[in-house]
C-alpha cells in the first residue's frame, strides 16, 4: 500500500501521534520519580562498558546481515556477502529514522532488485527474515516464566476468578480460526526454505546469536548501574518488550520501546524506575549508533534509484 494513499497516511500518522503519545507518558514516568536518578544512573556508566556495548550492537547487526545472507543463498539467489551487508545496514539505518516501520524493508527490497534476480525472491526473503526473528524471539520467551511466574504469585490476590485455563480452551471459534490462518500465513512465506532446511537452521542460529549479543548489551548496562537481575530474566523479559514494539503505533518503537521497557523490567523483573528507563535509552542509542554506518550505504541506493530514474526518464 502506497504511503501516499489516504489509508498510507492514516498509518503514517498514527503513528507520528503514537510516538509522540509515547514520549510523553515515559517523560510523565520519569517525572514522577527524579530526573537527578536518571542523570546519577547515566554516569555511573563506565567507559569501557560503553564501548563494549557499541561492539557487542554492531556484531548483533553483522547477525542480522547473516540470517538474511542465509535465507538469500537458501533461497538460490548468489548474493555476494559483502552486497547483503550493504543493504542490511541501509535498512537497519532507514528504520530508525524514516517514518514508517517497514521503512528498512522498502530500502533492502529496492536495493536488492537493483542487483538482479527475481523480485518476488527478494520480498519473500525479507517476509522470511522478519519471521524468523520472530520465532528467535518467541523461542527466548520461556527464559522470563520464572519472573513472571513470581510477579503473578505476587498479583494473584487482584486476579479475578474468572480467569482459568478452561477459559482459555473456550476462546471463540473465531480467534482459533485467526491463529489457524496466521499459522497456514507463515508456513506459506516460509514455504521456500522449508525445502532447504539447512538454510533455514543456519538463519534462526544467527537470530540467537544476535539475541544473545544484544542481551549481553542490555545485561552489562542493569550490572552497571547495580541492578540484580540475571541474564536469563533480562533475556525471557525482553522478548515481551520486543513484541509490545511490533504494534504499528510508533516510529520504529521509538517510546513505545522504552515505556515498555521501563514497565516491564520494574514491574516483573524489580529493576528500579531510573536503571530501567537508563539502560533502556541506552540500548536504544549503541544500537542507533552500530546503524550509522548504513547512512553512508542508503546514500548509494538512493542515489542509484535516481541516477536509473533519469536513465528512464523522457
Amino acid at each position: 500500500m502506497s504511503v501516499d494513499s489516504p489509508a498510507g497516511r492514516r498509518r503514517s500518522a498514527v503513528r507520528v501521534l503514537g510516538t509522540v503519545l509515547g514520549l510523553l507518558l515515559l517523560v510523565l514516568l520519569i517525572r514522577q520519580q527524579s530526573w537527578d536518578a536518571i542523570a546519577d544512573a547515566l554516569k555511573r556508566i563506565p567507559l569501557w562498558v560503553l564501548v563494549l556495548t557499541i561492539v557487542l550492537a554492531l556484531l548483533s547487526r553483522l547477525a542480522v546481515v547473516a540470517r538474511w545472507w542465509m535465507l538469500l543463498r537458501g533461497a538460490g539467489i548468489p548474493i555476494r556477502a559483502r552486497d547483503a551487508a550493504r543493504l542490511a545496514f541501509a535498512g537497519l539505518f532507514a528504520s530508525n529514522f524514516l517514518p514508517t516501520s517497514v521503512g528498512g524493508d522498502v530500502v533492502r527490497l529496492a536495493g536488492a532488485v537493483r542487483l538482479g534476480g527475481p523480485s518476488a525472491t527478494y520480498a519473500a526473503s525479507i517476509a522470511a527474515d522478519r519471521l524468523v526473528g520472530m520465532a528467535g524471539m518467541i523461542t527466548a520467551a520461556p527464559l522470563g516464566v520464572p519472573a513472571f511466574a513470581t510477579w503473578w504469585a505476587s498479583q494473584s490476590a487482584g486476579v479475578p476468578s474468572g480467569i482459568s485455563l478452561a477459559g482459555v480452551v473456550s476462546w471463540p471459534a473465531a480467534l482459533r480460526g485467526w491463529i489457524a490462518r496466521s499459522w497456514r500465513s507463515v508456513t506459506d512465506a516460509l514455504s521456500l526454505w522449508l525445502k532447504h532446511p539447512r538454510w533455514l537452521g543456519a538463519a534462526f542460529g544467527c537470530t540467537w546469536l544476535y539475541m544473545l549479543l544484544k542481551f549481553a548489551a542490555l545485561w552489562l548496562f542493569f550490572h552497571s548501574l547495580g541492578e540484580r537481575i540475571s541474564y536469563l530474566n533480562t533475556a525471557g523479559l525482553w522478548s515481551l518488550v520486543y513484541f509490545i514494539t511490533l504494534l504499528p503505533v510508533s516510529i520504529g518503537g521509538l517510546g513505545l520501546q522504552e515505556l515498555s521497557a521501563t514497565l516491564i523490567y520494574t514491574q516483573v523483573g524489580g529493576v528500579s524506575v531510573s536503571g530501567a528507563v537508563a539502560a533502556a535509552l541506552l540500548l536504544r542509542t549503541v544500537e542507533v549508533l552500530a546503524s550509522l554506518p548504513g547512512a553512508l550505504f542508503l546514500s548509494d541506493v538512493l542515489a542509484a534509484r535516481r541516477s536509473e530514474e533519469r536513465t528512464e526518464g523522457p
